[in-house]
């Protein structure tokens, strides 16, 4: 079994260790009833003292990930929940480099009634019909275009939409400074694989963005949190923590943010792009919802304010339009993005030419109008799940209403039980996103997330009804 481990790190090497291994355990990468490797092995694989692994061991077993039997070993409990194939014994033995998946596990619900763990858009609010129609010309009158590889950094007349819109919100560039990526999942992964090494720091805003975590993790980079208030990431938190380890790069997604959907001040903004330039390190900033306010935009992107090429700004479209068409654009100076391209090409020789083809005259023509009536609906949405919420949610448990976005951030009166309560609610044909994936290790968080866009709004409304009963009786149960 790999794992990195940081000698210089702030976490102990046990704790390093169990949090790894809890991971790979709550996110499915080790499955109910898998041995996990002797004490004498996995100190011998990565070198530490059989002690160390003990501890690690002793650690997971405290928190029911894994159970020990003296002359038997130590096998992973049967209580974590999962639908994986248990497939040929000899696998469990092969050697990954995954130290967790928390997203893959968060799109496993295919069969729940109410998705509100899905932070996404219910179809019939996309404009796929308008889409579809495009693909099916452009399948019919140029079937070459499946024949054809795209340009690496991406068609060139979907770039200079993309610019054109970016440049109606005050970011300054050229099409040759925007790559297409497959969304913005993709960006993050190449910005990690081309910049982040293992044991560099990484710092992102507590919560963050699952994804995000799952590819920094991967790089074996030593992720720090930063505590948020109302006005986004603390910045002066993070300049004190910057002093003792200064950054490779920070994360940070400013505009109503996934999950808590708090959205960073202008003041916060400019700081942290100085704090950027101080550090001569790169900010990732992921704006997949700016277009989605209620009332008013959203400060000006960190992005608008660079001069110096620190932001690499990421835009998802297919997120907004038609999810499965996996379009977004990562723009970025210079250097810094021709070392991307590269990156791209070696993963994947570029993003399907159809895709952006069929794409290309709705985010040209229609997009703006558009953007428009989804905010109205999406308002409405969120105003009807905020009005449940105030009839209905059990004592103790409070929210903040987003400005904009698609997700409400709850927070419960305990971390207790909230394991349990997926458990439940699962039962009764429902999903939400557990507060503790969106940070790394086991952390133990009060925090639930909701999506109020993903289904249809009588069935968002039902579905949250039945969800706020189950919620209260769980509560009244441990009180």
């Amino acid at each position: 079994m790999h794992i990195d481990l940081l000698r210089s790190g702030n976490k102990s090497l046990p704790q390093q260790i169990s949090e790894t291994m809890a991971q790979r355990i709550t996110s499915g990468l080790l499955q109910p009833g898998a041995r996990l490797p002797s004490v004498r092995n996995l100190a011998s694989s990565l070198k530490v003292s059989q002690v160390t692994v003990s501890k690690a061991y002793a650690e997971l077993e405290s928190h029911g990930h894994i159970t020990c039997s003296q002359g038997k070993g130590c096998f992973v409990a049967e209580r974590v929940r999962m639908s994986l194939d248990a497939g040929a014994g000899w696998q469990d033995g092969y050697d990954d480099f995954l130290p967790r998946a928390q997203l893959w596990r968060n799109f496993d619900y295919s069969k729940v009634e109410y998705p509100f763990h899905m932070a996404a858009i219910h179809g019939d609010l996309l404009p796929l019909d308008s889409i579809g129609a495009t693909m099916s010309t452009l399948v019919t009158e140029q079937p070459e275009l499946m024949a054809s590889y795209g340009n690496f950094q991406g068609d060139l007349e979907l770039r200079e939409v993309m610019c054109r819109h970016l440049q109606g919100h005050g970011i300054h560039l050229r099409s040759s400074d925007l790559m297409i990526t497959s969304g913005t999942q993709q960006g993050i992964d190449l910005v990690a694989r081309t910049f982040v090494g293992p044991g560099d720091t990484v710092y992102l805003e507590a919560p963050s963005y699952t994804g995000a975590i799952d590819v920094f993790a991967g790089r074996g980079a030593e992720m720090i949190f930063v505590p948020m208030d109302n006005e986004g990431m603390k910045v002066d938190v993070l300049t004190k923590l910057c002093d003792r380890r200064p950054p490779k790069l920070i994360y940070t997604n400013p505009t109503f943010q996934n999950p808590s959907g708090v959205t960073m001040s202008i003041t916060r903004r400019q700081r942290l792009l100085e704090l950027a330039r101080s550090y001569r390190c790169l900010i990732v900033e992921d704006d997949p919802f700016s277009d989605l306010y209620f009332r008013k935009p959203p400060p000006p992107s960190i992005k608008s304010m660079d001069a110096e090429g620190h932001v690499v700004y990421m835009k998802s479209f297919s997120k907004v339009i038609a999810p499965g068409c996996r379009i977004a654009c990562v723009a970025a100076g210079g250097n810094i993005l021709s070392r991307l391209i590269a990156a791209k090409s070696a993963s994947d020789l570029g993003s399907p030419l159809l895709t952006q083809k069929a794409v290309l005259p709705f985010i040209a023509r229609k997009y703006e109008t558009y953007a428009e009536q989804l905010r109205t609906a999406l308002r409405g949405r969120m105003e009807k799940a905020a009005k449940l919420l105030k009839q209905h949610a059990p004592q103790g448990v409070s929210w903040n209403l987003p400005e904009g976005g698609l997700n409400l951030w709850l927070q419960l009166p305990t971390a207790s039980g909230i394991g349990r309560l997926h458990e439940l609610a699962e039962q009764e044909g429902i999903s939400f996103l557990p507060g503790d994936v969106c940070y790394s290790g086991e952390v133990p968080s009060r925090h639930i997330r909701l999506c109020y866009s993903q289904m249809k709004e009588a069935d968002m409304e039902r579905g949250l009804r039945l969800f706020l009963r189950l919620l209260d009786k769980h509560l009244s149960s441990a009180r």
